[in-house]
């Protein structure tokens, strides 16, 4: 069941922080311009814990753990790029970052690991549910309230845009045809009466015990080429005697085998030509969310992260819109919803949007007359675009090799948020 935590955290005469630190500690500690400060009061108190409402039953359960420190907690490993035992062990005894949640007492309990996963599945699920990313929503708030109170004007905004690979390995069409059916196999109830002959489930149960790069190494192109015909009937007939419901692969082979293969007239599985094969078609069994997109050189198998901030002279500047698409999503179809959102975040149109030439369409110059914008930019406003990029920086700063340590849609952007 939901309950809201109480505003503040008191203070425990034996057990406080506070008490226990001397001379330089208890200045820092105490200093609300250091970071653990600065983070608490802007954003771990700032968090609406009404929002998180929807993923708790109100009938039944033992009450909820405080949403703003499971909030923090996830803000804090991120930002510190931090593992889950990393982020544990550090929330029980840096008393720095226990200070950043809230926690001043030595003896404040901290939820617990199954809670913590719990709370990021109940997000995870009510987005893939009701398509509402709720930490988005959450975060939102937080800015909003940061804009009103420092007044942040937000007349001038900024946006670039940056690709991250998922967490996956790079792979051939044969590896991803082979890879995807030994999923689906593995998955499969091997206590039920088979559908398939047995010369299908022997082939079958092959493809499960080994990966496609190893085939794709021990054969010549022109053994992969057949073999990619003999996968394509195994494909179609495993389809054909599944359903959906039997097993979560299904979807996802299905998918394939509409992408790379084709029933002919005369009813044979032909395998289509690889111009016939787009960006957006699927790039990994393990990841069926990210796409293809070769950028100026850069070729990336996953998603694409657009970032927008305030940019106003002399005053502070906020965030105001994180979007993470899929790669193959173009840079002109982020600036309409980044301005719009900036716009309700700051609770009025940006005057100025800053931007460089990849954002440039017929449909946004006529949205905002960048086309003028960018041929007459000033090199003072150039440089107020070339800004954002120091945020790009520090977003990507954790990931590995220019990857996310994610897989799917909602894991990156539920990190970069």
């Amino acid at each position: 069941m939901f309950k809201r935590s109480k505003d503040g955290t008191r203070q425990d005469m034996f057990s406080s922080i506070p008490s226990m630190l001397t001379g330089s500690s208890y200045e820092q500690y105490r200093d609300n311009s250091a970071w653990h400060n600065l983070f608490r009061i802007q954003m771990v108190e700032r968090v609406d814990e009404l929002i998180f409402k929807p993923l708790y039953d109100e009938t039944m359960g033992a009450p909820n753990s405080s949403a703003r420190v499971l909030v923090g907690m996830l803000a804090l490993k991120e930002g510190f790029g931090w593992s889950d035992n990393e982020l544990f062990e550090q929330c029980r005894f840096n008393l720095l970052v226990r200070s950043a949640l809230g926690l001043f007492n030595i003896n404040d309990s901290l939820p617990a690991q199954s809670t913590y996963y719990l709370f990021r599945r109940r997000i995870h699920d009510y987005q893939k549910k009701n398509n509402v990313d709720i930490i988005e929503l959450a975060f939102q708030q937080i800015t909003m309230g940061q804009a009103l109170d420092y007044q942040v004007s937000g007349r001038s905004i900024r946006m670039d845009s940056k690709l991250i690979g998922s967490n996956i390995a790079w792979c051939s069409r044969y590896e991803l045809i082979h890879d995807t059916l030994g999923l689906f196999y593995r998955e499969m109830d091997k206590t039920s009466p088979p559908r398939l002959s047995g010369d299908d489930l022997t082939l079958l149960t092959e493809v499960s015990s080994t990966t496609g790069n190893k085939v794709v190494y021990r054969s010549t192109r022109e053994e992969i080429q057949n073999k990619l015909t003999t996968l394509g009937i195994l494909c179609y007939k495993v389809l054909s005697v599944y359903e959906e419901k039997e097993n979560k692969y299904y979807s996802t082979l299905k998918r394939l085998f509409d992408e790379h293969f084709r029933i002919e007239e005369n009813g044979k599985i032909a395998l289509k030509p690889k111009e016939d094969i787009s960006s957006g078609t699927l790039q990994s069994a393990y990841d069926a969310d990210c796409s293809y997109r070769d950028k100026d050189g850069l070729k990336v198998k996953g998603y694409s992260v657009n970032v927008t901030e305030t940019c106003d002279d002399g005053s502070l500047n906020l965030i105001t819109d994180i979007q993470v698409a899929k790669a193959n999503k173009p840079d002109t179809e982020f600036m309409k919803p980044a301005a719009r959102q900036s716009a309700l975040v700051l609770g009025h149109n940006p005057e100025n949007i800053h931007a460089d030439g990849a954002y440039q369409s017929p449909a946004n110059v006529e949205y905002c007359r960048l086309r003028k914008e960018i041929q007459q930019m000033p090199i003072e406003k150039s440089i107020k675009r070339n800004n954002v990029e120091a945020t790009i920086f520090q977003l990507s700063y954790h990931t590995r090799n220019n990857k996310t340590r994610y897989r799917g849609l909602i894991q990156p952007k539920l990190s970069d948020s």
